[in-house]
């Protein structure tokens, strides 16, 4: 009878041992966040996986295409947008829980050049004249129809007068990552995009700001998806915190909410 006990003791372990892999894997939360985001947040889920144990899988990309797939059912527990637009249009969709809503995020638009370029202290304001201070270039920014920094620039640059003038130059690029390379590579003449994509790019350098009035408020909401996960709960929670503050506001984000802990 020791030795029958024992050998349903070493089977109950040994069972114990192979499930653990699947539990495991069961701490993993996928991100689907606006490409800006991309440098804060990865620092953010480090913070968090190192605290919590669970692992975070990031996936980053224009907003318009990140929403379209959770619609279609891509298994992401989290969404952060660059919009509002997109969260609207996702909640619309019933592809998030609505409850778990958050405007967790603010940013700018900033003018950018080459870092060799010999354009500087652009004055941005009504009437400013883009399309001759790009000269034979072009001018670099997210997707205007779609992307949330493109619709940012295109509606700064309507209410600045700028826009019609300028139009034909423009580069529209997938996301607002994409239109800051074609400008440190020299691709572009200049570009319009968030304050904190330029921070983290040493090949360009910030010629100007967009009034704040001139564009809608930019903010980034934060969701859990309708099919998250449990453990989303605490990850929003974190997102909320005084150590993710701090690490957003390090690379020039607006913290918009009190922070929960």
């Amino acid at each position: 009878m020791h030795r029958l006990a024992g050998i349903l003791l070493t089977c109950a372990v040994l069972a114990g041992l192979a499930l653990s892999p699947a539990a495991a894997q069961n701490k993993t939360l996928t991100v689907f966040a606006a490409a800006s985001m991309k440098n804060a947040l990865d620092d953010v889920n480090a913070a968090y996986s190192a605290k919590s144990g669970v692992r975070i899988v990031a996936s980053y990309g224009p907003s318009s295409a990140l929403a379209r797939q959770i619609e279609q059912g891509a298994p992401a527990d989290i969404f952060i947008s660059a919009d509002t637009d997109w969260m609207d249009y996702a909640a619309a969709k019933r592809s998030i829980d609505t409850s778990s809503r958050t405007n967790l995020l603010g940013n700018s638009i900033v003018l950018i050049a080459p870092k060799d370029s010999r354009i500087d202290n652009v004055n941005i304001g009504v009437g400013f004249d883009l399309a001759k201070l790009a000269g034979d270039g072009r001018i670099a920014t997210g997707d205007v129809t779609s992307v949330p920094a493109g619709k940012y620039a295109r509606a700064a640059l309507e209410k600045l007068g700028s826009w019609r003038a300028a139009e034909a130059k423009f580069a529209m690029a997938e996301n607002v990552r994409a239109a800051l390379t074609l400008v440190a590579r020299g691709e572009a003449a200049l570009g319009i995009v968030y304050s904190t994509d330029a921070r983290v790019e040493p090949g360009v350098r910030i010629v100007g700001a967009f009034p704040a009035d001139s564009h809608p408020a930019i903010v980034y909401p934060v969701a859990a998806t309708a099919t998250a996960k449990p453990d989303a709960a605490g990850y929003l929670a974190f997102l909320r915190s005084s150590a993710a503050k701090n690490i957003y506001e390090r690379y020039g984000f607006k913290f918009l909410v009190s922070p929960s802990t």
